[in-house]
């Protein structure tokens, strides 16, 4: 969590970075604080970008993490994140589906109102991916386009794919929309 890391901890793991690779992570999950304070994250997006500053300024490659379809986002807003993250000094961004998983809080909400959340489908969230990849930074590698909980766990969405079956859809259907144009995103 970008709340979690003093400036102590930032110290050691830029002298560990002199020493070996070092990768700092946020789960950013979403730039709009109302998502946040709705999904019961405890921080704030002013705090994630705090956080990813004091992190590239110490010279270490930082990522995002990134929810696609909280509760209450739009397609709009989704897009909206990758232009807020694309003005972050960056290195990685991880995106994944939402999920709702057995047993939490979430579920429990789901299984009231249902309504309250919108489900993608596997075609229209690999659509979205594209879209979102081609809003990002272009400098910014793309580690994953989505998760993958166990099925005992998962109540939604239940696509029925691995995770690397997923990711080379949407490679596909990247290649298909910048196919004449220069590759410029960074997969990995």
């Amino acid at each position: 969590r970008p709340d979690c890391m003093p400036n102590e901890l930032l110290d050691y793991f830029e002298e560990l970075n002199k020493k070996t690779f070092v990768l700092l992570e946020y789960g950013v999950e979403s730039t709009l604080n109302k998502t946040l304070e709705r999904v019961n994250r405890q921080h704030t997006f002013e705090e994630s970008i705090e956080a990813i500053r004091k992190t590239a300024e110490k010279e270490i490659p930082v990522g995002a993490h990134l929810i696609l379809g909280l509760p209450s986002e739009t397609d709009d807003d989704i897009l909206g994140h990758a232009q807020k993250l694309s003005e972050l000094p960056l290195t990685t961004v991880k995106l994944h589906q939402l999920q709702i998983i057995r047993g939490t809080a979430m579920a429990k909400e789901y299984a009231l109102l249902p309504e309250s959340f919108y489900i993608f489908e596997l075609e229209e969230y690999i659509d979205l991916c594209v879209d979102f990849a081609e809003q990002l930074n272009p400098n910014f590698y793309i580690e994953r386009f989505a998760s993958q909980s166990p099925k005992s766990l998962l109540i939604a969405p239940n696509w029925g794919l691995k995770n690397y079956e997923l990711t080379e859809k949407v490679v596909k259907r990247l290649g298909k929309e910048i196919r004449g144009k220069e590759n410029y995103l960074h997969l990995t």
